[in-house]
């Protein structure tokens, strides 16, 4: 299942700094939209204000026919009734546990029993390669299979939209082409609707329905790789 997700005038303030600056957005159900720039340009935030882990100060977000936050209504959905998934640059996977139990997790939370979960568990961890390593510990995986580990956590719970959060960037460059082209196919293969933050151009290029150029908390361009890929706002990122 996937939802469109709609930005609409969002606004986020720091200390009086305008982070986010009355961005317009819609993200179509099943589109792969990467929001690129430079650190500090306000990508992660329009991210951390879709997942609902920041408020903005104003505008609202909708996701599917349902609005999640307006900031003038006073509507707020909090993190976990919004069915989105996120996955961060740090693995952020628990040591002790094995990783069919990390990405099981999430049901646990949920409450649904062992046997159902862990069925899922494998089935999410063979759409990610992993299949065959659920009994390990993180310790025992390399950082691309962590990340892999970090991936299948946050598809298990058959969210509406996933976000991720410059996941590749702990992983070396060989690394990264490889898994950014399995995040493409597998987003591919589950249709799930996905917004990705990078500050890498070839990346973004590569994997994306849309790319989203972002500076100084504004949109600069829109549009397809083909489209973009000669803007001139590209060499600011």
């Amino acid at each position: 299942m996937s939802s469109t997700v709609t930005l609409s005038c969002l606004r986020k303030i720091y200390d009086g700094n305008h982070v986010v600056k009355g961005i317009d957005l819609a993200v179509a159900g099943g589109e792969f939209v990467s929001l690129l720039g430079a650190s500090g340009c306000g990508k992660t935030t329009v991210l951390r204000l879709v997942a609902g882990l920041e408020t903005p100060d104003e505008g609202s977000i909708d996701v599917g026919e349902r609005c999640v936050c307006d900031a003038a209504l006073g509507t707020w959905v909090p993190p976990e009734d919004r069915r989105i998934g996120m996955v961060f640059q740090s693995y952020a996977v628990w040591p002790h546990m094995s990783v069919l139990d990390n990405v099981a997790y999430p049901l646990r939370v949920r409450g649904e029993r062992r046997p159902e979960r862990r069925a899922r568990a494998g089935e999410v961890l063979a759409l990610v390669g992993l299949g065959d390593l659920g009994a390990r510990r993180p310790a025992q995986l390399s950082g691309g299979q962590q990340q892999r580990v970090a991936l299948a956590r946050g598809l298990i719970m058959e969210p509406d939209v996933l976000l991720l959060d410059e996941p590749l960037s702990n992983l070396d460059a060989k690394l990264r082409i490889r898994m950014r082209r399995d995040i493409r196919r597998i987003q591919q293969e589950t249709g799930f609707t996905v917004i990705y933050v990078t500050h890498d151009q070839d990346e973004a290029l590569e994997i994306s329905d849309r790319l989203v150029i972002m500076d100084a908390g504004e949109i600069l361009a829109l549009g397809t790789p083909a489209e973009v890929r000669d803007h001139p706002f590209l060499s600011t990122t």
